[in-house]
């Protein structure tokens, strides 16, 4: 799963910044971010916020959107509300069958940029936040689907999406233990190689196989995670810079 994640500005401005693009990163701040909730320390997906996402449309330049895929067959806001806490995330494995998503991954796939995302970890039934991250602190691509929906009283669009997930890799393996889930998640990141492809040639479930083979060998060795404080309840900090701060809890054995 991936529900929490942290994304910055410097992680939006990665496309960019590689092509030394210096209009595109002037137009981002200026003209897209103030139409954003970033910067964002720490954010929960089943609160909705309003992100930058990279499209197979719009490869080099980001578009607005909201966390939570909203499919063009959806017929109002009841059952708008309905759906949204449900399509959050995307299993790779089903996204060419399932019905909220087999469009987008035909049609519509978009990247979005992260510094990181967080699980949590089960223990004695207790939950413990990680917070993951690249050894290099550097930013992720993350796999992803959009969608356009247009409420059909008011005509207004909503650009929504979706994180793609795969199988989780030995870290994962440790640290997304729920009882409730058949396996470990993670969400399915990609190599600066891997990122066009998946924004122009993307198939069939075959092909996002390869990808996920991919993800999942090269970042084997790559992402380091730690412990931080409760992202629920009394004690949660919110969305500040201490929300990915190490928390040490004596009582785990991890």
């Amino acid at each position: 799963m991936c529900y929490d994640i942290k994304a910055t500005l410097e992680a939006q401005l990665l496309r960019a910044k590689r092509r030394n693009d210096l209009q595109a990163i002037e137009e981002i701040v200026e003209k897209l971010i103030p139409y954003t909730d970033l910067p964002l320390h720490h954010v929960s997906g089943f609160t909705h916020p309003n992100m930058l996402i990279y499209t197979d449309r719009s490869p080099e330049f980001p578009e607005v959107a909201t966390w939570g895929l909203v499919p063009h067959w959806v017929r109002d806001k009841e059952q708008l509300k309905k759906l949204w806490n449900t399509t959050l995330n995307a299993r790779s494995e089903t996204i060419f069958e399932k019905p909220s998503f087999r469009e987008s991954a035909q049609n519509h796939r978009c990247i979005i940029y992260v510094d990181g995302f967080y699980e949590h970890h089960h223990f004695k039934n207790n939950v413990y936040p990680f917070f993951i991250q690249r050894k290099d602190k550097c930013s992720m691509a993350l796999a992803a689907l959009y969608s356009e929906w247009r409420n059909p009283k008011t005509d207004g669009v909503t650009n929504t999406f979706t994180i793609v997930t795969c199988e989780g890799n030995s870290l994962m393996k440790k640290i997304h233990n729920s009882p409730k889930l058949k396996g470990p998640r993670m969400p399915l990141i990609l190599n600066e190689d891997m990122e066009d492809k998946w924004l122009n040639s993307i198939k069939s479930t075959q092909d996002i196989d390869e990808l996920k083979v991919v993800s999942i060998t090269n970042l084997e060795n790559e992402l380091l995670a730690h412990t931080v404080n409760r992202l629920r309840g009394k004690t949660y900090l919110g969305n500040t810079e201490n929300a990915v701060e190490e928390f040490i809890y004596d009582e785990l054995v991890f």
